[in-house]
């Protein structure tokens, strides 16, 4: 039961994980509730810790909750043990019975100070405290420096103050003010905000952000992502940026937080059943329009006026804190991060994330356990997969307005404190190779060599460690494939650009198999899945990554399909013969069938000598050899193709290619009549491949038209290039590449100019 307080506050205490919360509901008071604004609020709360010294976190809730953390919370308390000490050793009691310096009206006044520092101003201004004791031992100090004979009980006076001070002192919130004492001015909390600084949360929410700007904070970056504000901040105390986002859900009117608040109640009375989790996109739908209709209907009994576009605001801030994933919706839609990390136990750390520019960085949004509770219900819901005690892991993806990600879960017994979360965004729209040449990761030469590899129909495996960009250059490749083809993925998360492809006219169609850390469900296993493809006819094959036996079906998917239809995947490995050790090692596939990869591709993070940048790059093209019987690079059966150079920082053309020493290569060639036997022949068409890449990147700088190096305009790039290719060799009787690409130039010359007669 709550404990009231006066007319103002009321408490109740309550668990919430592993913390202890002290809630005080502010919502009768005329003053807004702050610890650092207000000494009734400071007061109120240190009383509270003496009488609780287990409270980890406090919370003034008035419209909306303001928390302190713990490390606020054990300040407070220090104080509130420091104050009961002093009061408990009864010193103060006796200062009267001292006489000298104690005795009339001059005394009297000292022992009010001291007794009014003690008993007041250290439970609601403990800084004035400190100021006030410095300024009474000062001027005794001088007082019995001048005076020829020093008054009784001088001495034990000093020593008291003194005491006192240096107490006082050695606490942390005194250690975190003293900084900025020299702009004090007594009666001014403005101090209390570098010391504190409450998050802030609607009532409709679950969870907590810091919104004040860090104190010592440098800014180093802004921008704006649908409407919610984004600052970068670099801090001394750490080598970790701060990324700070305040969404639009803060910067509401109280009159909207309480509409969003009624309206959550009553829409959160509807349980979101299996079935309507299968189609996420349509059950937003629903509940958007759900939402909108409700809060019209509770604007007019409350008779607020509400725009169409005010309302539709307010329906999807609805949806995103009732079926959505609240602020993790919000980060997802910044195209910068790549990933966000939520460890456990919720509400002690904030989110981390992984910026395209700053790299690794921490959040001012601090999940709650509720979150991480409601998060796990609706990714099993989305999935039909367990995440329970006998199955702690769930590995599955998260599609959200403007987002994609792949989630993966942790839960006990694995992890002993709770749930933990790791998305891995993807982009809403694939990555293509012009894209890829924009961002520095791959060279136009190395474009115009890997397409050329695609349309020569060869098996590839792209290999990187965590976080080195496989999974979207498997999707650049799919994007190289030409529309005339058949393509089956197959993949345990889905990541691929499947659905962006097949809004291309695309012929795609998607498996979903286990996972291979899932038991206990009716998926088709991996392997399974990759033999079925053999029985579904002439078609390309990607695999979203190869983890497990499975790479024994795909090795046979790829003898199968070898010269006929490209057949890749990605695999974790940092170079060649860490693939090779793999797949052959850890994979059980025999060392012959290795042999059917003809092509390794490997990303890599690039980092600067400091540790404290990195970028993603191509770190090499290689070729896996024939001729050779069991170790691959003793035996010389890896032919680097391309090899990154840190001085140059791109993937840089090896003597082997430049002299046109690729068995793959030649393979390719000997199946076109105008390249048999000419090397030049297919050196000269891998340069036009890479010359048309470089073309569009050229014209999306020039004209700002970035939407050139998306994949709707580089696929109908790509067709004009093969069309244009054929109707030059029908016209010729060869393949003349400065023709095709002359009028493939004016094909791109007039297509950029529509799109700027289209943009104005």
């Amino acid at each position: 039961m709550p404990e009231k307080r006066g007319d103002c506050f009321s408490y109740e205490t309550y668990k919430e994980g592993e913390d202890l919360v002290l809630r005080i509901d502010a919502e009768t008071c005329p003053f807004f509730p702050s610890i650092e604004a207000s000494a009734v609020c400071m007061s109120a709360v240190i009383d509270k810790l003496v009488q609780n010294p287990s409270i980890t976190r406090v919370v003034f809730t008035q419209k909306r909750d303001y928390e302190y953390d713990y490390g606020q919370v054990s300040m407070l308390a220090e104080i509130g043990k420091l104050r009961n000490q002093i009061i408990k050793q009864q010193v103060l009691f006796t200062l009267s019975s001292l006489g000298g310096i104690f005795t009339g009206p001059a005394g009297e006044r000292r022992s009010y100070e001291i007794r009014n520092i003690v008993y007041n101003k250290l439970r609601n201004d403990p800084v004035a405290a400190y100021v006030e004791l410095r300024r009474m031992h000062r001027e005794e100090k001088v007082a019995t420096e001048r005076a020829a004979q020093p008054a009784a009980g001088a001495d034990r006076y000093l020593q008291l103050v003194e005491s006192l001070l240096n107490a006082l002192e050695k606490t942390e919130l005194m250690l975190k003010a003293k900084p900025h004492l020299q702009d004090y001015k007594e009666g001014d909390r403005g101090i209390y905000r570098y010391v504190f600084n409450p998050l802030a949360k609607p009532d409709f929410m679950f969870t907590r952000l810091m919104a004040a700007f860090p104190q010592d904070g440098e800014e180093i970056d802004s921008y704006t992502v649908e409407g919610a504000d984004i600052t970068l901040f670099k801090l001394p105390s750490t080598v970790q940026y701060l990324y700070h986002v305040v969404p639009p859900e803060f910067k509401l009117t109280e009159d909207k937080y309480e509409l969003l608040d009624s309206a959550k109640r009553i829409i959160s009375e509807h349980k979101p059943t299996r079935s309507e989790f299968i189609d996420p996109e349509r059950v937003r739908q629903v509940f958007f329009n759900v939402g909108s209709d409700l809060i019209e209907e509770l604007a007019d009994q409350k008779q607020l006026k509400l725009r169409t576009k005010e309302v539709e605001e307010l329906a999807e801030i609805l949806v995103r804190y009732t079926i959505g994933f609240g602020l993790i919706e919000v980060l997802l839609k910044d195209d910068k991060i790549q990933d966000i990390t939520a460890n456990s136990p919720m509400g002690r750390q904030p989110l981390f994330i992984v910026h395209q520019d700053y790299d690794d960085c921490m959040t001012n949004i601090i999940p709650t356990s509720s979150d991480a509770d409601s998060w796990a219900t609706k990714l099993r819901l989305m999935s039909g997969r367990p995440l329970d005690e006998a199955n702690p892991i769930l590995d599955t993806e998260l599609l959200v307005p403007g987002a994609r990600a792949r989630v993966a879960v942790v839960g006990e017994p694995l992890n002993p404190n709770g749930l933990a979360y790791a998305f891995r965004r993807h982009r809403d729209k694939p990555w293509t190779f012009p894209l890829f040449i924009k961002q520095r990761m791959m060279t136009p030469l190395s474009a115009g060599l890997l397409s050329f590899l695609i349309d020569g129909s060869r098996t590839m495996l792209v290999a990187g460690t965590r976080s080195a960009g496989k999974t979207s250059v498997l999707g650049s490749v799919m994007v190289e494939i030409m529309r005339k083809y058949r393509i089956l993925s197959i993949e345990d998360t889905l990541e691929l650009p499947v659905a962006a492809l097949k809004q291309l006219n695309y012929n795609i169609q998607s498996m979903k198999v286990a996972s291979a850390l899932t038991k206990g469900t009716t998926e088709v296993s991996a392997d399974e899945g990759i033999r079925s493809t053999l029985r579904m006819g002439d078609s390309c094959l990607i695999i979203g990554e190869v983890r497990s036996l499975e790479a024994q079906a795909l090795y046979e998917a790829m003898r199968v399909g070898a010269l006929a239809n490209v057949v890749a995947g990605t695999i974790h490995g940092d170079s060649p013969y860490g693939v090779f050790d793999r797949v052959v090692n850890d994979l059980r596939v025999p060392r012959t069938s290795f042999k059917a990869t003809d092509v390794i591709v490997v990303a890599n993070p690039i980092r600067t000598p400091d540790g404290l940048h990195r970028w993603r790059r191509l770190t090499q093209i290689t070729e896996v050899g024939k001729y050779w019987e069991n170790d691959p690079l003793l035996e010389k059966g890896f032919k680097d193709l391309m090899k990154y150079d840190s001085k140059s920082d791109q993937l840089e053309p090896t003597i082997d290619l430049l002299n046109g020493e690729s068995d793959v290569l030649k393979s390719i060639a000997a199946n076109v009549k105008d390249w048999a036997g000419s090397w030049d022949a297919v050196w000269d068409n891998i340069l036009l491949r890479a010359q048309v890449k470089e073309a569009i990147v050229d014209a999306a700088d020039k004209t700002g038209q970035n939407e050139l190096l998306e994949a709707p305009f580089v696929v109908q790039a790509n067709d004009e290039f093969h069309k244009l290719a054929e109707e030059v060799k029908d016209e010729l009787g060869s393949y003349d590449n400065k023709r095709i690409f002359f009028e493939w130039n004016e094909w791109l010359k007039k297509a950029v100019k529509r799109k700027e007669i289209e943009v104005v």
